[in-house]
Parts: C-alpha cells; structure tokens; sequence
C-alpha cells in the first residue's frame, strides 16, 4: 500500500506569491528585496531550459547584494531607462505546491504575466515561474526565484524592473 501523502494547504503559498507580486506593482523594490533570504537569488534565464546561470548569460541573475546594486538604480531619481518610471500590473494562477524537500524548503511553481506601461508603450511578459521557499516564522523567504519567460531567447530592449 502506498503511503498517503497530506495534503498541502497551497493558501499561503498563493498570498505570499500574490503579496510579492502587489510589492513589485507598487514600486516597493526595498521590500520586494527583504522577501529573499540572505542566500536568495532571483534568476530569468535567457534560453529555453538554461540549466544554470553560472555557465552562460542570463537576463537577469541577482544575489542580495545585485539586488540592492539594482534597487538602488531604480530608487535613484534620474535613472534614464525609468525616466519615466514603469507602470506594472503582474498576474500570478496556476499555483502548484510541492512537499518540503529534507531542507524544509517548498517548490512552488505558477504562471506569471506582468504588463509593463512606460513611456507610450506596453510590453508584456509571461512565463513559469519556480519559488524555493524556506519557512521563516509564520512566513517564508525565497531562497531562489526563477522566471522562464516564454521569448527569453527574443530581443528586448532594455529590461529594468523585476518580473
């Protein structure tokens, strides 16, 4: 017989993905930063099932301390790729929780679309993206977040706000 396995109150998993999400709409790219462990990384791959963003460029590849580097350029009053500044609206769904791993850490997996307003033009981005998230208190942290983006191999202008 096979062991039954509980089954994962996928709740809190889904608010914490949609508060990050409602973080990054609202320019809050300091809070959005404190999601992440101090060991957390935010990563979007440039191609198609890049296996990892040590051997080849990525779009974005981000530890805590690229993070504030790149936070503190979006905050800085006369940042010329955010002059004017962007408008986001990001949609999470099709949420999916998987087990605590032997580190206590949860793989979450969802859809991602962020429609980006600047400057007269829209822009839309979508993809999957990968959590590994490890408890912390009553909430969790990320411990990595990975967005593969359906055109990661396509050409885009300048990227400057997290997806």
């Amino acid at each position: 017989m096979d062991a039954v396995v509980p089954a994962i109150d996928r709740a809190p998993f889904e608010q914490f993905l949609i508060h990050e999400a409602a973080l990054l709409d609202a320019r809050r790219f300091r809070d959005w930063m404190m999601l992440f462990a101090e060991d957390g990384t935010y990563w979007v791959p440039a191609v198609p099932d890049q296996q990892s963003p040590l051997n080849q460029a990525s779009l974005f590849y981000d530890d805590r301390e690229l993070m504030k580097t790149r936070v503190d350029r979006l905050e800085h009053p006369r940042i010329h790729v955010q002059t004017p500044p962007s408008r986001t609206a990001h949609l999470v769904g099709n949420i999916v929780v998987e087990p605590s791993d032997a580190n206590g850490e949860f793989a979450v997996g969802s859809t991602v679309i962020m429609v980006e307003y600047r400057d007269d033009t829209q822009r839309v981005f979508a993809g999957r993206q990968q959590h590994r998230l490890r408890r912390d208190g009553e909430g969790f942290r990320i411990v990595q977040k990975r967005v593969d983006l359906i055109n990661c191999d396509g050409a885009f202008e300048a990227m400057a706000v997290p997806i």
